[in-house]
């Protein structure tokens, strides 16, 4: 099978399938509630920035599609989201654009339907900086996603599973580029050891893509028809616990993007209060686009920002960096993980404003 169709096969499993089975952890995570906000809406503010990026609302509509002519319409449609709710927009896997340079207009759209607009380019940690510079200039991009599926490779039929120099090849990639690196995940977390490693290779962000949402093993098995064992399809970290290892280790000087099954406002709020600074969403943007077309994808966004300027109000935080001393309480599952590993729950349920873990 061509990688063009290979691209196809993915939406459309990907589209058909629902998330997990895996849990995000979201679940085992509350906020303390704030009975005196004392704050006004016309105060609350849900700008952003990101690997140095000026961003209108923390949601990035995420790398899904594109690598085949026939899902131009698809990106452009994506595109035209992005441009009427000024979202950040990542464009799917760029590498089959390098193979075969017919495809590159699936991507190129995405530019011609949004000239202004925050795009970011994407290729995997397999490529050479030279092409990770070429998928760059494709779209004219302002950042570049260099995304991590170990785990999806092993499950392909035509996947690779020589996954060593990955590391160097991220670092040669972020001294050759002008352009920040974002590191991603595709659906199996993050890991506070690698996560060390990314931020020491000079990353600008890092995307931990945790389990729990879109399941790309499940998808691969989906394709090929075949079975595959619960323990496999449960692989990977919880979205909400690679994003706590991530916030326990990074530096001040890289982001953290949460992304993987963040499906609620609410979901996005805890993303935000661990660390993040932007989350991450693609399945279902992609399903309501293709489902009920660009007008109603629009309208949920629009309700998802405003849903998540409500919980700022409600917690009386002015803006994103506030939730940044908001206490939450953390138990469950992920709870005894962060014990595990040496991570302070307490820490999380005792902070007040003024506070720094």
């Amino acid at each position: 099978m061509t990688r063009q169709l290979r691209k196809i096969d993915h939406l459309r499993h990907a589209l058909a399938l629902s998330d997990g089975p895996g849990n995000t952890g979201f679940s085992d995570i509350r906020f303390v509630h704030n009975c005196l906000p004392e704050i006004k809406s016309e105060e609350v503010s849900i700008g952003t920035i990101c690997a140095g990026m000026r961003l209108f609302h923390p949601l990035v509509i995420n790398a899904m599609t594109g690598g085949a002519v026939k899902l131009t319409p698809v990106n452009e449609r994506l595109a035209e989201v992005a441009l009427r709710t000024n979202s950040v927009m990542a464009v799917g896997s760029q590498y089959s654009a390098l193979e075969y340079p017919e495809v590159a207009e699936s991507f190129r759209i995405v530019r011609q339907v949004n000239p202004s607009g925050l795009i970011w380019a994407n290729i995997g940690a397999y490529a050479e900086p030279a092409e990770a510079q070429q998928v760059v200039e494709m779209i004219e991009a302002n950042a570049l996603q260099v995304h991590l599926n170990a785990a999806q490779e092993i499950s392909m039929s035509e996947g690779d599973s020589d996954f060593s120099g990955w590391l160097l090849r991220i670092e040669k990639i972020v001294r050759r580029l002008s352009v920040p690196v974002i590191v991603k995940e595709t659906g199996c977390g993050m890991a506070m050891e690698q996560i060390r490693q990314l931020a020491s290779a000079g990353v600008a962000a890092i995307d931990v893509g945790g389990s729990g949402g879109t399941n790309f093993i499940a998808v691969e098995a989906s394709r090929k028809q075949q079975s595959i064992a619960s323990e496999m399809l449960e692989w990977g970290i919880p979205t909400a616990i690679s994003a706590l290892e991530a916030a326990k280790v990074l530096p001040a000087e890289v982001d953290l993007i949460v992304s993987g099954g963040v499906r609620s406002p609410l979901d996005a709020l805890k993303s935000l209060a661990i660390g993040a600074v932007a989350v991450g969403i693609a399945t279902p943007i992609l399903r309501s686009c293709e489902t009920h077309g660009v007008d109603i994808t629009v309208g949920w966004i629009e309700d998802y920002l405003q849903s998540l300027k409500r919980g700022l109000l409600l917690l009386g935080r002015n803006c994103l960096n506030d939730l940044r001393d908001q206490p939450v309480i953390i138990t469950g599952e992920v709870g005894q993980w962060l014990e595990l590993r040496g991570i302070s729950a307490a820490g999380y349920a005792r902070r007040s404003r003024g506070d720094k873990l």
